[in-house]
């Protein structure tokens, strides 16, 4: 079987939140590809990553959640990531909630690791916070903060004398910096639009309805089987709804779907509303 198009992947998604039944429906009157088979699904993923540079970090996140080592070399490899999220893959930390212990079939070479700072080396992880002066201080800083008492420990310092700011604000921009130790550093709309601009999203349903253009995001949902399957509900969930109001069975607005996928510029409900609109 052929490999989809990214604009077949996206429009294949959304076929597939509309259920089985209307979906084949809306095949067989509009020609439409079926579904991707699992194999060209994962000769996609390992060749095709160089679209992993536009993905916001949140996303980044939830793939190396999975704990999965295929998927963490992939990331290492392919995705620009935080040096936090660097060093942890390469000491084999776990990011799945609940996780404990030692990825140790993911660790990677000694000496793959981001340098450590010489600022941690002379005054320990909160001393190299609170000696930050500077937004790249800030980053070499908050890069030590690795595993889950890490954070704990980040966010005793700051609950007993708040850190510096440039360190507040490299530290709420990881992407696996915990809500409630993201909450206790600030919620200004200066703070929020840094977070957005850092990629940071507080779920899936959030990406799939407010990132654009809306072809990449479906793309990359599309792959979401593979790459963030336990979080992947929370974005069709989002998304099932306007699929069904705005396209259902319809075969007009489905070919209008098409149509526009890979030149729409806007997010996936508008994308929606435009195609059910122009049917």
């Amino acid at each position: 079987m052929r490999d989809h198009s990214r604009s077949e992947q996206a429009v294949g998604f959304l076929l597939g939140l509309v259920g089985e039944e209307a979906a084949a429906r809306v095949r067989a009157r509009t020609g439409l590809p079926g579904p991707e088979s699992r194999a060209a699904a994962e000769r996609r993923l390992t060749r095709a990553w160089a679209w992993a540079r536009r993905l916001p970090s949140s996303v980044v996140l939830w793939i190396l959640e999975n704990d999965d080592p295929k998927l963490n070399a992939l990331v290492w490899h392919h995705a620009d990531i935080d040096a936090g999220l660097r060093r942890a893959l390469a000491r084999g930390v776990p990011f799945g909630p609940g996780r404990t212990g030692s990825l140790l079939t993911a660790r990677f070479r000694p000496g793959e690791e981001p340098e450590v700072p010489e600022s941690y080396v002379r005054h320990g992880l909160v001393g190299a916070l609170r000696a930050v002066t500077s937004m790249n201080e800030g980053r070499a800083a908050a890069s030590m903060v690795v595993t889950r008492a890490d954070w704990h420990t980040v966010a005793e310092a700051d609950g007993e004398r708040p850190l510096p700011g440039y360190a507040r604000w490299a530290l709420s921009v990881r992407p696996d910096c915990p809500p409630s130790v993201r909450a206790g550093f600030g919620s200004h709309a200066k703070f929020t639009h840094r977070l957005r601009t850092a990629g940071v999203l507080e779920s899936p349903a959030r990406y799939a309805t407010s990132y654009a253009p809306a072809v990449e995001v479906l793309e990359v949902l599309a792959m979401g089987h593979l790459l963030f399957p336990a979080r992947l509900p929370e974005a069709e969930d989002a998304l099932r709804p306007l699929v069904h109001d705005h396209l259902g069975d319809r075969e007009e607005a489905w070919t209008a779907l098409a149509q526009q996928m890979e030149t729409f510029p806007g997010t996936a409900p508008e994308l929606l509303i435009t195609a059910g609109a122009a049917a």
